[in-house]
């Protein structure tokens, strides 16, 4: 889990993040807690769940798992805009429930008393611990890389410095008495905020162990359960699992994405609202809640593993024909999420000054000393659809013109075919 949330954080462009602030703020914000709420709700109605029990039910299965989401976020048919909502969303939900799951574990168990205790408690959870992982990844990653200019660190070496890089920032965030997982997230975020550069030998390596690690802790989780299903009620199990993946996601999603009136088409609203899977990450949090010895933890670690398992299914079997559907889709008519390169251009204004040039213009323009470069930004339908190509332009799919010009961007004249 340290290492999920390390590598979520070293990815997060935080530049493109700046922009995105509205997509994360509305899914995680009140989709996050609209989601808790209500499956809090279904945990009391339909397995009878203490109220503290239910809400960390709701809690941990409002996490979204972003290795379950690998193959959807890597699919070039799918416009760049939507597989930055998904990014965005699963790569900082976990910080967003992990904090509150942990005030939740101390209300369980009554830790805590006073105020003062629990000002205390909470400056240690959600400011000393961060803290503390944030300097050890700010230091740590200039360390490595004032010493690898100097001497030339091999690839193998640098690798296994990630790993420790990840375990001290944890180790510390639990010396100062804070979290190590809220302090590993933090240490992640300092390499990308510092824009310090980790070995991409790490980052595939450290991709390898999470994947690895990941499919050893499903083996062994699904051995643990097979010994616990049988404590919980299956049918209202089953129920819970239906609602919270099938109709509870999507309508919190749909009805975020309608407040923030994103210029998306209805197509994209179900892709969006249906890749909501739940993982491993809900299975170890589940296990946080029972290593604190909650009353009922053991029983609502075997319901959360039901519900994982049918997510885990429902979504691995539905990623690749869904997929193929929603780029059906793209390819037959152009949907407004492919004019948007990242989340927050979902949600603005479309500028109304664009300048624009005639075709004479432009063969006047191509024909002279100085000629534009002509990039080829037609919605993919409008591409294949139509043969007609100017010659020498370049094609870019339109929600890929941004991450194109920041590679290849000079000094020169663009002129922009769009549909």
């Amino acid at each position: 889990l340290a290492l999920v949330l390390f590598l979520d954080a070293v990815n997060l462009e935080l530049t493109e993040l700046r922009r995105d602030w509205l997509a994360p703020v509305l899914v995680l914000g009140p989709g996050t807690l609209l989601v808790i709420g209500l499956l809090a709700g279904l945990g009391m109605l339909l397995l009878d769940l203490p109220v503290v029990l239910a809400f960390l039910l709701g809690t941990i299965l409002a996490s979204t798992d972003p290795v379950v989401l690998r193959d959807v976020l890597r699919d070039p048919r799918i416009p760049r805009s939507v597989r930055r909502t998904l990014s965005v969303e699963a790569g900082t939900n976990d910080i967003v429930v992990l904090p509150l799951l942990l005030v939740l574990i101390a209300i369980a168990n009554a830790d805590l008393g006073g105020v003062a205790e629990w000002l205390g408690f909470l400056g240690r959870l959600l400011v000393l611990g961060p803290a503390a992982g944030f300097a050890v990844g700010a230091v740590g990653a200039w360390v490595m890389g004032w010493v690898d200019e100097r001497f030339h660190i091999r690839r193998e070496y640098q690798s296994l410095y990630g790993i420790g890089l990840v375990l001290g920032a944890f180790v510390t965030g639990e010396a100062a008495g804070g979290d190590g997982f809220l302090a590993a997230f933090a240490a992640g975020l300092a390499v990308t905020a510092f824009n310090q550069t980790l070995c991409d030998c790490f980052l595939e390596f450290g991709e390898v162990i999470a994947e690895t690690t990941m499919l050893l802790a499903f083996v062994l989780f699904g051995a643990l359960l097979s010994t616990l299903v049988g404590e919980v009620p299956l049918l209202a199990t089953l129920a819970l699992a239906g609602l919270a993946i099938f109709v509870i996601r999507p309508l919190v999603v749909w009805s975020v994405l309608r407040l923030g009136r994103a210029d998306l088409s209805r197509y994209a609203r179900q892709f969006i609202g249906w890749f909501g899977p739940r993982g491993l990450n809900s299975l170890l949090f589940a296990l946080l809640v029972v290593e604190q010895a909650v009353s009922g933890g053991e029983q609502l670690f075997a319901v959360i593993g039901v519900v994982v398992l049918v997510s885990v299914v429902a979504h691995g079997v539905t990623a690749t024909p869904f997929s193929r559907w929603y780029a059906r889709k793209a390819s037959q008519e152009t949907l407004a999420e492919e004019r948007a390169g990242t989340a927050a251009e979902l949600f603005a204004q479309r500028p109304d000054d664009i300048p624009r040039v005639t075709p004479a213009e432009l063969a006047e323009r191509l024909a002279g000393p100085n000629p534009p470069v002509v990039l080829d930004v037609r919605s993919r339908s409008e591409y294949q659809r139509d043969g007609v190509r100017i010659p020498g332009s370049v094609r870019v799919l339109p929600d890929q013109v941004t991450e194109w010009a920041a590679d290849r961007l000079r000094d020169q004249p663009y002129v922009l075919y769009c549909t």
